[in-house]
């Protein structure tokens, strides 16, 4: 029989996924999932959006430009200047989603050999999208003792070589919930600029920031203009995943072009979601604000409960809707499966993501698991009350720190 790609062989599974079928089998036995695995919202789609959609006057679905339309872009680009952070419509391609945005800017900027360094735990695919350009990943370790705050910077250094070729954050961090601030991304500037590397910066959770703090774009960092790549996305500021509509942001019109052959190569992205998020810009304050303040009463619901289960720690997340739990189990991976395949509580079981598949480093994220507060706190409380129950059951509990 044929043999598959090495890449194909070496791609990880998704740490967020790859547990569904069990889920899908708790399913078919009439139990309950309560999905935490997955950063899907249950917050509504801007009506604005779906109106849009609905309301369309295409008579032919068309290919779109394959740096995206011109009125998206236009449009989003007044979106950044709203935020005071200044771009033009030459420096965005829209992108399929968020994913795609990073695919395409790996594809342009790094080569065979080259590494890049990302402070874990950090979103998975980052992995398999480094794999798939051929770069290694080299990482720096955040601890939930101190809320997985940035490593000193002193670390992060110590594992530049020659073959570096950037650094990648997630501010506010997916899967820990932490915000960078402007001192540590300051910080991270001057080395960037020192070693000539590339900032590629994951900012689409950034208008969920809490407790009175600001975001800070890497696009607003003096002197290494040339330097950041920036990520964004519609799915999760507007509740829209299934649009499949982001972007790559940058100044530097060498990786711009670059990437644009790769999106000639995919043709163009989708031609329905672009017009959702042409729409969803017009988005009111309002509307980020009352679903601001929903997420910060599931965010203080959860880890307050989290905290009150016995061997369970939950730092508080200060953006985003994730957080890394520790629990007091042997393995988080079998727990995970476990909560799926063999447990119930009222005809009821909990999804989680091991966090194991959060780390690069082997062996860390044992105990762990990220947590993604999208469902509504009626829905929250039956899940951590389920899980509350499976902590007492399982066979492989330990007595937690």
């Amino acid at each position: 029989m044929p043999q598959i790609s090495e890449k194909g062989k070496i791609l990880p599974a998704s740490p967020i996924r790859k547990l569904v079928p069990y889920a899908d089998q708790a399913k078919k036995r009439g139990i309950k999932v309560y999905h935490l695995n997955i950063g899907q919202p249950d917050i509504e789609t801007p009506s604005i959006a779906l109106e849009a959609v609905r309301n369309m006057r295409l008579n032919v679905i068309e290919y779109t430009p394959s740096d995206g339309n011109h009125t998206l872009k236009t449009k989003l680009c007044s979106y950044y200047n709203h935020l005071g952070i200044q771009i033009k419509e030459e420096d965005v391609l829209i992108t399929t989603g968020g994913s795609e945005a990073i695919l395409f800017a790996f594809l342009s900027t790094l080569n065979e050999g080259d590494e890049i360094i990302i402070p874990e735990p950090f979103y998975a695919n980052y992995t398999a999208f480094a794999l798939m350009a051929g770069a290694t990943v080299k990482t720096v370790t955040s601890s939930i003792k101190n809320n997985f705050a940035l490593p000193p910077i002193s670390e992060i250094e110590k594992k530049i070589t020659p073959k570096t070729k950037g650094i990648v954050i997630i501010n506010p961090n997916n899967p820990t919930g932490y915000l960078y601030s402007k001192e540590e991304l300051e910080a991270l500037a001057k080395i960037v600029k020192k070693h000539d590397l590339y900032l590629y910066s994951d900012e689409v959770y950034r208008r969920y920031c809490y407790d009175g703090l600001q975001h800070y774009s890497v696009m607003n960092l003096e002197g290494i203009e040339q330097n950041t790549i920036l990520f964004d996305s519609m799915s999760k500021r507007y509740s829209e995943c299934g649009i499949r509509v982001g972007a790559l942001i940058t100044r530097n019109k060498e990786v711009l072009a670059a990437s644009l052959k790769l999106g000639m190569a995919r043709l163009c992205p989708p031609a329905l979601g672009q017009i959702a998020a042409e729409a969803s810009l017009d988005t009111t304050d309002e509307y980020f604000a009352r679903v601001h303040q929903e997420y910060v009463e599931r965010r203080d619901f959860m880890v307050d409960a989290l905290n009150q289960i016995p061997g369970v720690v939950c730092p508080l997340p200060k953006g985003a809707f994730y957080s890394i739990v520790r629990l007091p189990v042997d393995d988080a991976d079998k727990f995970c499966k476990w909560l799926l395949e063999e447990f119930e509580y009222n005809h009821q079981t909990v999804m989680l993501a091991p966090a194991s598949g959060f780390y690069h480093t082997p062996g860390l994220g044992k105990n762990e698991v990220r947590v993604a507060y999208v469902l509504k706190k009626s829905e929250l409380k039956k899940a951590i009350e389920t899980l509350s129950v499976a902590l007492k059951e399982y066979p492989g509990k330990t007595e937690g720190k």
